[in-house]
């Protein structure tokens, strides 16, 4: 007789991480704004600092994917999670690839940190921080350029 068992809140906040991720690379917009919580802040890599509620708006993450010539391919690698009963939170590297509709080549890796809680629907993002280091030889360029 074989018993399933639940999946541990890891293994549940790893299943959503895969989802955004199949989410952002079909370019879904609906299935990536369902998995934010009601309340939530992000920072990410684009202007401006600080992002609220439209993140939960499908049209923030269309205008996103139109600057792709398709959806990118978005890898989370293998993330660190620390979860409790209602807050979770991971970190690692994400990997970004793709071909913007100017025909840039874009193949780069950055920070991320994401913030959940549970909800009656389940685990929810309700903070994100993605960040890329800087040079410091005075330029203040973005160092785009590292590999893990």
């Amino acid at each position: 007789m074989t018993t399933e068992t639940e999946p541990t809140v890891r293994e549940q906040i790893r299943a959503l991480l895969d989802d955004r991720a199949a989410a952002i690379a079909a370019g879904d917009a609906h299935r990536v704004v369902a998995l934010y919580a009601p309340r939530v802040v992000s920072f990410r890599l684009i202007p401006p600092l600080r992002y609220g509620n439209e993140v939960r708006d499908p049209a923030d993450f269309d205008g996103w994917v139109r600057m792709w010539a398709s959806p990118p391919r978005y890898d989370i690698g293998e993330p660190v999670i620390e979860a409790g009963d209602d807050v979770a939170f991971c970190h690692g590297l994400t990997h970004v690839t793709g071909t913007k509709v100017d025909g840039e080549q874009v193949d780069m890796w950055f920070r991320a940190t994401i913030g959940f809680i549970r909800t009656a629907a389940g685990w929810r993002i309700t903070h994100e921080h993605d960040s890329t280091p800087f040079h410091v030889d005075g330029s203040g360029r973005a160092a785009t350029d590292l590999r893990p």
